[in-house]
């Protein structure tokens, strides 16, 4: 993500055609869509073909993406799975894609046809529907194929376990009107290595874009949903290093290394129906495919569904291959239905920490799906990041603070245990930051701009060198994310083993990296990047010297909490350390005033990221409208694409200053800035970036009615109330329930009593112990 700016460097970079009544029983299977919440599914029809935008099925440990027939080869991640080529940053590795089933129906006279290779049709794919239900994890495709005449209805349904995090399962269920020999393909897909590959840990910006321009590419977005950097953010290489099948077991493994890297492993185990004998299975290898081949007859009217379980590891979570193909036949043994089943009920219990919202029920389609890829791309009780795109290639896998300050707030009192892998990762990555420190002949920790989620080390291309040496709020975003763990837990040892020793060495830092301005009687911090990113050598920038101050002055009472030793350096510092103010006009600046505020930038201002929930700037109510109204100017003068992570800043600003109807314009944006890519709700950065799926937006969304319309933030005292609960004109109520804090579950909601006026209430939440 970005600053507001957002990296700008990275920029440049008919069942009566039938007539069968065996067609009707066939779509009545049992696994179709429960009837649910409608907030839940999203939808994909025909209509959607041309601009299909996929979606993404994962538990934080394993993710694919999606494709209109649902029986497609697609990409396939792991969590912190990086490929480390030569020369270039760090990227994630693309694994052998598992989510295909492949399906033909024989020789005609037309030809020979494979459906994944049959371009999309209506006139071929007939009733077709796509379903994700949120609720349940679950991607359901439907569709009456129809091959040169021979017809065939087909069932898909797909899913990443949320119960068992190494496994993820397809089943196909085939209804041939026709009698004949079918074939069946269940592969592995052995990616080749991406071309070209640039690198991109030593080309200036300049050669960046030469080298862009010389293999015939352009950083620019194609419709419908490739991002407009695909040419530098491509996948990593997995090689293989073994792999084989068995024809008879009707199994596949393989171990394989991402490009020096860690060492991965895959498997799969197939169903066949029950009764069902096939004349013909092979094992098939090529340099780019393993997979199970089968022939058979089928009968008219009759369904034919088969299973494909794969189970997924890499070096330091599971085994090798041996163990990931005890892992899927096992899973085969147990049965679809049970593995299904026991996803579906790990969905349910992570849906009842939930926010419920009486009387929009667009907006709350909008809540349950950013939730829905929140959820999908963080890993419960593990020390791994959050990129700003999750478990994508987008911005390269990289951590930044978007993993602090965006997505580990929205997830803190709904999601405890997935919210403390994020700050986890800090603390296991500590060394790292402090040795980046210490190069730099700096005491403390110097986290990353663009951080490798394995390791810690910095990733910034070359090309974008300044912002990992300048956009150094990061560092506070770090640490301000530790204490308000601290707050929301009341884990004093957690405090001392992970977050203490990340704030203390934060605080060293600043410290030692603020200037002493004798002739000025203050302290400054020269030779930054804004947060509004096109402004990258600005002396005193607002948001970078107010996150300073707070992470040198929290380490003081972290110290105290804990009964440390404070450094009264960071007491100092805090004290006299400058924020820019224009006192004529009695308002917050962006930066020094020596600095031009002249740049037609994306953010426009920063100054709404100072009433932000996690760092909220404490101030006059006069200066806080003040601010409101000075940042609006260049905001409102802007001509770029909006970009969807400036909206939850000013939604929350608005809130704070009791504006309800100006808060709720801001918050409707998400609906309307055409960030929300259909049908599946995919976020973008902007309306025509294609850079999807971006997390950082999401995490702001939910920010906003967390702590922007409940008005709460999190204090040494506990979840306290700030500022008055702000409610949309047209909403009854909404409710964040099984609120986590300190031990305990409760249930906020905020509404209109009989008055009219707008209340917070908290009880136990209904099903706490």
């Amino acid at each position: 993500m970005n600053g507001l700016g957002r990296r700008r460097w990275w920029r440049l970079a008919a069942w009566a055609a039938l007539g069968a009544a065996a067609w009707a029983q066939a779509w009545a299977a049992p696994s179709a869509v429960p009837a649910t919440d409608p907030s839940f599914l999203l939808t994909a029809t025909d209509r959607d073909f041309a601009s299909y935008f996929p979606t993404q099925l994962g538990n934080g440990y394993i993710a694919t993406l999606s494709a209109p027939r649902g029986t497609e080869d697609n990409l396939g991640y792991m969590v912190a799975f990086m490929d480390y080529a030569q020369g270039d940053i760090a990227r994630p590795a693309a694994v052998p894609g598992w989510s295909g089933i492949d399906y033909s129906t024989g020789h005609s006279a037309a030809g020979h046809f494979w459906l994944n290779q049959v371009a999309l049709d209506p006139r071929v794919f007939q009733d077709y529907r796509q379903v994700l239900n949120l609720h349940d994890g679950t991607l359901t495709t439907r569709y009456r194929y129809d091959d040169h005449g021979r017809a065939t209805g087909i069932e898909v349904t797909a899913f990443v376990s949320q119960a068992s995090p190494h496994l993820a399962a397809t089943r196909l269920t085939i209804t041939p009107q026709f009698d004949g020999e079918v074939e069946l393909s269940f592969p592995l897909v052995l990616w080749a290595p991406h071309q070209p590959r640039f690198e991109l840990a030593r080309l200036t910006g300049e050669q960046m874009q030469e080298a862009v321009a010389a293999n015939n590419l352009e950083l620019k977005a194609i419709p419908p949903a490739t991002p407009d950097r695909a040419p530098l953010w491509y996948h990593g290489d997995t090689r293989v290093l073994d792999a084989g099948g068995d024809a008879r077991e009707l199994t596949l493994w393989l171990d394989g290394r991402a490009e020096r890297g860690p060492a991965m492993a895959e498997a799969v185990a197939v169903s066949l129906p029950a009764g069902f004998d096939p004349g013909d299975v092979r094992v098939y290898r090529s340099p780019w495919r393993l997979s199970l081949e089968l022939k058979a007859r089928v009968r008219k009217g009759h369904s034919y569904t088969f299973g494909k379980f794969v189970a997924l590891s890499r070096e330091g979570w599971g085994g090798d291959a041996r163990a990931d193909l005890a892992l899927a036949k096992a899973a085969r043994g147990d049965g679809f239905a049970r593995l299904h089943e026991a996803h579906v009920a790990a969905w349910h219990a992570l849906w009842r920490s939930d926010i419920r919202i009486v009387g929009d029920p667009q907006m709350q389609r909008i809540v349950h799906s950013d939730l829905y890829y929140l959820l999908s791309n963080v890993t419960p009780g593990t020390a791994w990041p959050s990129g700003a795109c999750g478990l994508t290639p987008g911005y390269a896998g990289h951590v930044f603070w978007d993993n602090d300050t965006w997505l580990f707030p929205a997830l803190l009192l709904l999601h405890p245990e997935r919210a403390r892998s994020l700050v986890d990762f800090r603390s296991r990555t500590l060394p790292a930051a402090e040795a980046r420190a210490r190069a730099r002949g700096l005491p403390g920790a110097m986290y990353p701009w663009e951080s490798d989620p394995e390791h810690g080390t910095e990733q910034t291309p070359h090309f974008a060198y300044v912002l990992g040496e300048r956009e150094i709020h990061v560092n506070a975003d770090v640490a301000i994310a530790q204490w308000q763990y601290w707050l929301a837990s009341g884990d004093k040892a957690w405090l001392r083993t992970r977050g203490w020793p990340v704030i203390r060495a934060v605080a060293d830092f600043w410290a030692s990296r603020a200037t002493w301005v004798p002739e000025r009687g203050r302290y400054e911090i020269l030779h930054v990047t804004s947060v509004d990113e096109d402004y990258n050598d600005v002396p005193n920038d607002t948001f970078t010297n107010v996150s300073a101050r707070k992470a040198l002055q929290l380490a003081t009472q972290a110290a105290a909490v804990l009964g440390e030793r404070a450094d009264p350096r960071w007491s100092e510092v805090a004290g006299k350390l400058y924020i820019p103010f224009d006192a004529g006009a009695g308002h917050h600046l962006d930066f020094d005033p020596s600095v031009p505020h002249d740049i037609d930038s994306w953010g426009g201002s920063s100054l709404p990221l100072l009433a932000y929930p996690s760092l909220d700037l404490s101030m006059d109510p006069g200066v806080r409208r003040r601010d409101y109204d000075y940042a609006m100017a260049p905001i409102a003068q802007s001509h770029r694409d909006p970009n969807s992570m400036g909206l939850a800043p000013m939604a929350i600003y608005a809130a704070t200053l009791g504006d309800a109807a100006e808060a709720d314009a801001w918050f409707q944006r998400n609906r309307d800035a055409g960030v929300l890519q259909p049908p599946f709700n995919v976020r973008t950065e902007t309306p025509n970036n294609n850079t999807g799926d971006f997390l950082t937006a999401a995490g702001g969304l939910l920010q906003t009615l967390v702590y922007g319309f409940t008005g709460l933030r999190l204090q040494p005292q506990g979840l306290v109330q700030a500022y008055a609960p702000v409610l949309p004109p047209t909403w009854q109520s909404f409710t964040l329930t099984r609120v986590a804090l300190r031990g305990k579950r409760y249930d906020i909601t905020v509404s209109r009593d009989r008055d009219g006026k707008v209340v917070l209430s908290r009880r136990p939440a209904e099903d706490a112990p």
